[in-house]
């Protein structure tokens, strides 16, 4: 009797002990938290669509891996920085179409983190030189395209927010389409227009408002071209009255202004939307200016 008490007594002990580990466990999960569902985004474009669908969502942090003036993530390196911000990260949303080449490093470390891939159902890949474009956002309807998946996602992985990520996703697709409306009916006469693009950001752009163009990639760093490249590029822009070239307004304008002053070219600075000062309008905001940029061209 006296034996059948003692194990009951000590299956008793055992299981307080274990609850009380288990709520210490779930009180320090809960404490590196801090009650916040956390997403981390990879770089500003993506930051900027993550911030519009997120607004007034409750017990949301969201952060943006990438310094916020990184500019692309061609070649970019994650530092010691950037993986303590996924430490504690439940869902990373990226661009995808491999721009984010260091996502293998990122799922060996934190193999649990859901992953939002906002290049899912773009379906108007542009290919140059056997791979695919990876700069999607500087089209408005790929833009769109990206805003519904993440948003979509988002409120599958946190059904908390479900409501506000579908009410923020109607506000922000509104304004977007009715900017996209704006483009069709002010730059109906850009069709069949010609131009040289110094940058493959623009490809996307270009494309969407029906701007031929011929695309040189350039060094990320220098936009420079080499004299090869410089001499054959004024070759074209000659033979086919080419008279307008199109860069990013943070590019260096060296290899630009070359080609102007040999062709009688015009240089028209677009914004890529990679950098700004974080405010949810601000893509809405460069996309209205290189709308104005693109009618000089008419």
């Amino acid at each position: 009797m006296k034996k059948k008490i003692s194990i009951t007594i000590l299956v008793i002990v055992v299981m307080i002990i274990a609850i009380c580990v288990m709520g210490n466990m779930i009180g320090k999960s809960q404490e590196n938290n801090n009650g916040q569902f956390r997403i981390v985004t990879t770089f500003y474009p993506i930051f900027i669509m993550t911030s519009n669908i997120t607004q007034g969502a409750q017990n949301i942090e969201l952060v943006n891996m990438a310094d916020m003036n990184a500019g692309c993530l061609h070649d970019y390196t994650l530092s010691t920085t950037d993986m303590k911000k996924l430490e504690k990260a439940d869902v990373i949303v990226q661009n995808g179409l491999g721009l984010e080449n260091f996502m293998d490093k990122i799922w060996n470390t934190y193999s649990e983190i859901k992953v939002i891939d906002s290049s899912k159902n773009i379906t108007s890949k542009i290919e140059e030189n056997g791979e695919a474009n990876n700069h999607i956002w500087t089209s408005l309807s790929n833009y769109i395209i990206q805003v519904e998946e993440i948003a979509n996602r988002l409120s599958q992985i946190n059904p908390e927010n479900e409501e506000v990520y579908k009410r923020n996703k109607e506000s922000y697709i509104k304004q977007l389409k009715e900017l996209q409306e704006r483009y069709q009916t002010e730059l109906t006469n850009l069709k069949g227009k010609k131009a040289v693009c110094l940058n493959e950001a623009f490809s996307y752009l270009a494309k969407e408002v029906g701007l031929e163009i011929i695309s040189i990639e350039t060094n990320h760093e220098e936009s420079s071209l080499s004299a090869e490249k410089m001499k054959e590029l004024i070759e074209i822009m000659k033979k086919e009255n080419i008279k307008s070239i199109l860069v990013d307004k943070e590019d260096n304008l060296k290899s630009a202004q070359t080609l102007a002053n040999e062709t009688g070219a015009k240089i028209y600075e677009l914004q890529s939307g990679l950098t700004g000062d974080g405010s949810n309008d601000s893509y809405l905001h460069i996309m209205k200016n290189n709308l104005m940029t693109l009618k000089e061209i008419l």
